[in-house]
């Protein structure tokens, strides 16, 4: 099923995706640097990568959300979307919890700014997990032109480009 909200031919959602999940799986990382060596500089670091992974988040989900939408009713990538979906919402609450429990002395968290990231970044795993099964098992936001063989998608974006399906997908 071809993504509604293309850029270039590819699914814009997929393309924004890995800001947030890079910026806020790094945020983790120092994190955990913090809690081993108790410099405060990493707590810094990890909270603006929090802030702008929760930022690029918003920017990414829009796209995501138009792409479900799209999905047909009764289907299982239409509940997998909607697990997917909520789920990284929920991620984004934690996240966002923990960065304001940060504000007041982002160099030295409290306790639960650590506990509400680290359940955040658990529950990734398994919203990454949907995100994939969408894409790669369920085949939502995958050309319907794909194929072993396809044409580059900057020669087959263009408006009123309609070519039959390639074989071998």
């Amino acid at each position: 099923m071809e993504s509604r909200a293309r850029l270039l031919g590819h699914p814009v959602h997929q393309q924004l995706i890995a800001f947030p999940l890079g910026l806020l799986a790094t945020a983790l990382l120092f994190d955990l640097v913090y809690l081993v060596g108790g410099n405060g500089t990493m707590a810094f670091v990890s909270y603006c990568l929090i802030s702008v992974g929760l930022l690029t988040g918003l920017v990414a989900a829009p796209f995501g959300t138009i792409d479900w939408l799209a999905i047909p009713s009764g289907t299982r990538a239409k509940r997998v979307g909607l697990l997917h979906g909520v789920g990284n919402l929920v991620v984004m609450g934690l996240f966002l919890g923990s960065w304001l429990l940060r504000r007041g002395a982002p160099e030295s968290p409290q306790s639960s700014a650590f506990v509400l990231s680290f359940a955040a970044g658990a529950l990734t795993l398994v919203t990454a997990w949907l995100g994939g099964e969408l894409v790669s098992r369920l085949g939502v936001g995958v050309s319907d032109r794909a194929g072993l063989d396809a044409e580059s998608s900057l020669r087959d974006s263009g408006p009123g480009r309609d070519h039959a399906p390639q074989r071998g997908r």
